[in-house]
């Protein structure tokens, strides 16, 4: 039985994650932080869980939390988990972050984007936890950096063609749209219902923060320079997200010819699903579930390719993956905890 802790599990990914945990057959979770609800039943703040949770908010303190726990996920603000994640590993847990501070192996990168780095080792010991990708790396890891939801939605489909050499990696562009929950749980006005209910908008328009952590990951695919176009979107849900990314062929390839090289990638790999030619994924296809579903078109002419992913933002993209990290780094089922059926309507 693995023992997990989730610090932060008041926020929308830590409240995702204890509900799968809290579903899982193989975990006992042992213990869940949150600085706002500190002595409080996690039940009582998510009240979808009561009779299934049963453990009472505390705060964070790794003497109390670490022994007796073997995986502890951060699910914290940007900058929070850099502070505390050496002293978990220094009491023999391992870790799964979902935050961006151990994304980048590279911690000037992240502080050219985010702020300054307190534990910079650190990155050059963790590995990105995207699972398909890196399932060998993240076997053997004690820390992981759970990829950005953006970033898993945009990635999935376009490292098997990188690594192919069939797409042209200067020329990629990546339209995302994502629904609300991806802003967190606090409060504010860009995210309050009266702003984004009856509307649709563009946002920091090729200046996400995301897009340097895909820019690094595609650059070590492709071995080469990448240049990617991102721009993200809110669209007025709660969970979701929806990714078309074009970009130009190498060669001329038909749709069949591009369906084939993701087969043959994700072969064997459970949460892809790929559409057949003509048919492509929508969010509520996935909604509640680990899957990244993908379609594919290539135009007239077979110089471009365009490809659609839809994921749950907060499966896939943050909860669903931290514990699909988990079970990989744990040796066990990959799948475990996370055989959810998408609600059909």
């Amino acid at each position: 039985m693995i023992k997990a802790a989730v610090i932060g599990a008041t926020g929308y990914a830590g409240a995702e994650l204890v509900r799968l945990l809290a579903g899982h057959p193989g975990v006992e979770i042992t213990a869940l932080t949150s600085r706002q609800y500190a002595g409080e039943a996690f039940a009582d703040v998510y009240p979808a869980l009561r009779g299934m949770v049963d453990h009472v908010c505390r705060e964070y303190a790794a003497d109390a939390i670490c022994p007796g726990t073997d995986v502890v996920f951060t699910a914290l603000p940007h900058k929070l988990p850099m502070a505390i994640v050496p002293e978990i590993l220094e009491h023999g847990c391992r870790v799964v972050d979902l935050s961006a501070d151990f994304r980048f192996s590279d911690a000037a990168v992240y502080e050219q984007y985010y702020q300054p780095h307190t534990s910079p080792d650190f990155c050059k010991e963790s590995v990105y936890g995207l699972c398909e990708v890196n399932r060998e790396k993240i076997q053997g890891a004690r820390l992981v950096g759970n990829p950005g939801c953006y970033p898993t939605s945009v990635l999935l489909p376009l490292i098997p063609l990188l690594k192919a050499g069939v797409i042209d990696a200067g020329s990629i562009i990546a339209d995302a749209k994502s629904g609300v929950s991806g802003a967190g749980r606090s409060p504010s006005l860009g995210t309050h219902i009266c702003e984004v209910q009856e509307s649709f908008k563009a946002y920091k328009v090729d200046a996400h923060r995301h897009a340097p952590e895909m820019t690094a990951v595609l650059q070590e695919a492709g071995r080469g320079g990448v240049g990617l176009c991102f721009v993200p979107h809110l669209v007025p849900m709660i969970r979701g997200m929806l990714s078309t990314i074009y970009a130009s062929l190498n060669k001329p390839l038909s749709t069949d010819d591009v369906l084939d090289i993701l087969a043959e990638y994700y072969t064997g790999q459970g949460f892809i699903r790929l559409y057949p030619a003509g048919k492509f994924p929508e969010t509520r296809y996935v909604r509640g579930s680990n899957f990244c579903d993908i379609g594919v078109k290539v135009t007239e002419g077979g110089n471009r390719v365009i490809l659609v992913s839809a994921i749950d933002n907060l499966v896939k993209g943050a909860a669903g993956q931290a514990v699909q990290n988990m079970n990989i780094m744990c040796g066990i089922d990959e799948t475990a905890g996370l055989d959810m059926i998408p609600l059909p309507v």
